[in-house]
């Protein structure tokens, strides 16, 4: 555990974490159920985790192991105790049952499995099921690191779940083409900033010139009334020296 960033020690430390291991053919099936009730009678636990159940069945027959996993996950809910079982899958097998067939026992079902694709293998996770509570239905990818188990953001390629290296490329195909779109839309945005201020250019030219238009025509009125002023004043004089009354 402490290879992934886990140190269990410091709790096993304190008395809060308690780790027993038995081989499966080590005793039967029903010693093995009273070795289980007596640990919980002297540790008095809030969870625990049973890894794996599947082990069992080396030892005994299914319906055995059936029947004592029945027993004991009774036994369990009946202590307010959450338990957690690990299930084995064997290769080429169904994933969606269990070996031991407890599952329709269990509150919460998380499936572990690895992908196959571009000829590398990565490992997800996704809830079966989950009774009472809301839950996701996607397939998310997880990687082991030195800092823990981390979850990787799903990404819903075209009509899959793309994973790994595939996520990756699928990823950074589409952060180019985010860029060659931003660049063509500033591209474009920019044709229009410089369209628009030619055509404020033009258009203040246009109202500048309508404005010498209004002048020109203002001043032509002013001249025309100008003339007409000075030729009642002329006929005037003309009338005045001829004596007219």
């Amino acid at each position: 555990m402490k290879s992934i960033g886990l140190n269990l020690n410091r709790w096993a430390g304190i008395g809060l974490l308690t780790h027993e291991a038995w081989r499966p053919t080590q005793f039967g099936i029903e010693m093995h159920l009273l070795r289980i009730h007596k640990l919980i009678e002297k540790h008095k636990p809030q969870c625990m985790v049973i890894d794996p159940i599947t082990s069992l069945m080396h030892g005994s027959g299914e319906k055995e192991v059936y029947s004592m996993m029945m027993r004991l996950m009774d036994f369990l809910k009946n202590s307010g105790i959450t338990a957690i079982f690990v299930s084995l899958t064997a290769g080429g097998g169904k994933l969606e049952s269990s070996t031991v067939a407890v599952s329709s026992l269990a509150d919460t079902w998380i499936l572990l499995r690895d992908i196959e694709s571009d000829g590398e293998r990565n490992r997800c996770i996704y809830v079966l099921k989950s009774r009472g509570m809301a839950h996701s239905n996607q397939l998310r990818e997880f990687v082991i690191t030195a800092k823990g188990i981390k979850l990787i953001p799903p990404y819903i390629g075209p009509g899959a779940v793309l994973t790994g290296t595939s996520r990756i490329n699928q990823e950074a195909q589409e952060k180019f083409a985010a860029l060659q779109r931003n660049f063509e839309i500033s591209r474009k945005q920019r044709e229009v900033s410089r369209k628009r201020r030619a055509l404020e250019a033009q258009a203040a030219s246009l109202q500048a010139e309508l404005v010498t238009v209004d002048r020109e025509a203002a001043d032509l009125a002013r001249e025309s009334k100008k003339h007409e002023q000075q030729a009642h004043v002329d006929q005037a004089g003309l009338a005045k020296s001829r004596g007219a009354n």
